[in-house]
């Protein structure tokens, strides 16, 4: 009996534990957030300051530096990301680098196809942390060019074939899209992946209970882009 009442004390020490780490994390974070200058994190601020990062990048003016263990010292003690981005997993896209941001800078989501209708908890919880707790007043879903998930869902919304794993599910979530460009002058591809785009931020704009709130409340904006591979150029399209 004395033995099972140990174990159980060890483990509400344990719960007891996590549970103030939490809420000491999410304080911190605030606290780290409320010390910037307000304008610093208004939406329209931070869009302009995440294109002016990619214009740096784009003319080869990147002011990254290399950081050594000393400078991540404030890091170490809660973020305060001025934006999150909603990217697609592909290599060749590094939010930090196309907006020629530091590490604490960005809040990044990143899902093949950057999916959000039906990506379930993980991607949408993410983002009601980033807004909720994080203070972000900016969400943008980037796309990119030659995006491999969209040219899946392309190619297979008409041969309705099996393809292997997860990856039928994932480009399932990517058809809305192909249908909703149907018809569109200019390249197909590059249609279905502005398609996409739009279709995600439009759905994040509606995504209750949290993020909904903020965007009604004009404490939140939500844009969506995409990224250009042959020039690493973002515009901005919805």
């Amino acid at each position: 009996m004395e033995a099972s009442h140990q174990a159980s004390r060890r483990e509400f020490i344990k719960v007891a534990g996590l549970s103030v780490g939490i809420t000491t994390f999410a304080r911190t974070a605030a606290a780290r957030a409320a010390e910037q200058p307000a304008g610093r994190r208004e939406s329209g601020d931070v869009l302009a300051r995440l294109l002016e990062g990619n214009k740096r990048y784009v003319d080869g003016r990147s002011t990254r530096v290399a950081r050594t263990p000393k400078d991540f010292s404030a890091d170490a003690q809660g973020q305060a990301p001025i934006a999150a981005i909603v990217g697609c997993a592909d290599s060749r896209v590094a939010p930090e680098l196309i907006f020629d941001q530091g590490v604490g800078d960005l809040f990044v989501v990143r899902v093949a196809g950057n999916v959000v209708s039906g990506a379930g908890p993980i991607v949408k919880g993410s983002l009601e942390y980033a807004v909720a707790e994080l203070g972000v007043k900016l969400i943008m879903v980037l796309g990119h060019s030659q995006c491999g998930a969209v040219k899946a869902a392309v190619a297979h919304i008409d041969a309705k074939d099996a393809l292997p794993g997860s990856i039928g599910e994932l480009v399932n979530l990517i058809k809305p899209a192909v249908d909703a460009a149907k018809g569109k002058p200019g390249d197909k591809l590059t249609n279905v992946i502005k398609a996409n785009v739009e279709r995600c931020a439009a759905r994040l704009k509606g995504l209750d209970p949290i993020v909904s709130k903020f965007v009604d409340k004009k404490e939140l904006k939500i844009v969506g882009a995409v990224y250009e591979l042959s020039t690493g150029r973002v515009e901005v399209i919805a």
